[in-house]
């Protein structure tokens, strides 16, 4: 089977939820039974080589620009698929979904995940957010298929929708904790004495609030910030500007690989303030890794499964830094969430059973 990829910056090393559930389901699928090819940003892309494990690229120009980035993006990749012809184009997230209609009525069969009601996130205009509702639309209208990561979304819904749809969540990376620590003495950091939280610098990933709420808390363990940092965009120039002299907060910019495993290897408690996610990968990692979390009561948060003492209510200053408080005092332990999560080996082959099933 050709399996044709867009709605994704690409991979590898190019951070963001939907990138990281790309390059693990992907390079997780049977080369023998699929070929995957996915289109990727050219001013997103690291690395040049146009084949990654059994996964092909096609890097087709695009801009940064807010709003026209995945829209110019997804127009060329659907022309791409008209004359390319793949079997299967699989589209992932309702914004890119706005082309579903047009890859239909030429015959193309298409798969849609959605991760995220994109509309939801604060830095979305009146404008960008009805293109992403009719995107949404022609989506859920149209695919053949929807794998929703999110249970609650999918029940949310018509059953004509639910009908030819399914739920698979993110899945776990099996992983071993880093035993190096260079970027720790790099920085200047001690082992299970700071506080982590991942993601990009977005506003709807609630990083404002968490330092106002670790500033409130008077933590004297640092706050430890990885995400990609945007300076065209107004929200992280702010940020960034505001965090400069403060010699406790430390933001890392994007971080990846090893110096990541690091990170949540010998943080002493994982923070997720997000108000919007789909289904979040950093949480699960931070479960992988067996670290006290504290994450934002938001629904996909909470699908997740921790336990109740692991959410605090979503963008409360004085309940986060309550919080803080509270864990800073604790001596570090692992904690065993006792979660069962599929692998993404797992995933590929449920993945896989439904291409089978629309190319009946």
């Amino acid at each position: 089977m050709r399996i044709f990829v867009f709605g994704t910056r690409g991979f590898p090393d190019i951070q963001g939820g939907v990138e990281a559930h790309c390059e693990r389901l992907y390079t997780s699928m049977p080369k023998e039974e699929v070929e995957i090819t996915v289109f990727r940003r050219k001013p997103y892309v690291v690395h040049r080589e146009l084949k990654y494990k059994s996964v092909r690229f096609i890097d087709l120009p695009s801009t940064r620009v807010k709003g026209l980035e995945a829209f110019i993006h997804s127009l060329l990749s659907a022309i791409c698929c008209l004359v390319l012809r793949p079997d299967i184009v699989h589209i992932h997230n309702i914004g890119p979904g706005l082309f579903t209609p047009l890859l239909r009525v030429f015959g193309i069969k298409v798969v849609l995940t959605y991760h995220s009601s994109n509309y939801e996130h604060i830095k979305w205009g009146f404008i960008a957010k009805k293109i992403l509702k009719l995107g949404e639309y022609c989506s859920l209208k149209f695919a053949n298929y929807i794998i929703f990561v999110n249970q609650s979304k999918q029940k949310s819904f018509s059953t004509w929708v639910q009908q030819k749809s399914i739920y698979i969540p993110n899945g776990i990376q099996r992983i071993e904790p880093a035993t190096r620590m260079d970027l720790l003495k790099q920085i200047g950091l001690q082992p299970y004495a700071y506080f982590l939280s991942v993601g990009r610098i977005t506003p709807e990933k609630g990083f404002d609030y968490l330092i106002d709420a670790y500033r409130k808390s008077n933590c004297s363990v640092p706050l430890v910030i990885a995400g990609g940092i945007d300076h065209s965009s107004d929200f992280a120039s702010r940020l960034e500007k505001d965090v400069l002299h403060d010699p406790n907060i430390y933001l890392l910019g994007y971080t990846y690989g090893e110096k990541l495993r690091q990170l949540y290897t010998f943080a002493k408690a994982f923070i997720l303030p997000s108000y919007s996610e789909g289904f979040p990968i950093v949480l699960m990692e931070a479960v992988n890794y067996h670290k006290p979390i504290l994450a934002s009561n938001i629904e996909a948060n909470r699908e997740v499964g921790l336990p109740d003492f692991c959410y605090f209510h979503v963008g409360d200053v004085d309940d986060l830094a309550v919080r803080l408080r509270e864990e800073e005092k604790k001596d570090y332990v692992g904690m065993d969430y006792q979660k069962s999560f599929l692998d993404w080996s797992e995933i590929s082959r449920e993945v896989l059973l439904i291409y089978k099933q629309v190319l009946k």
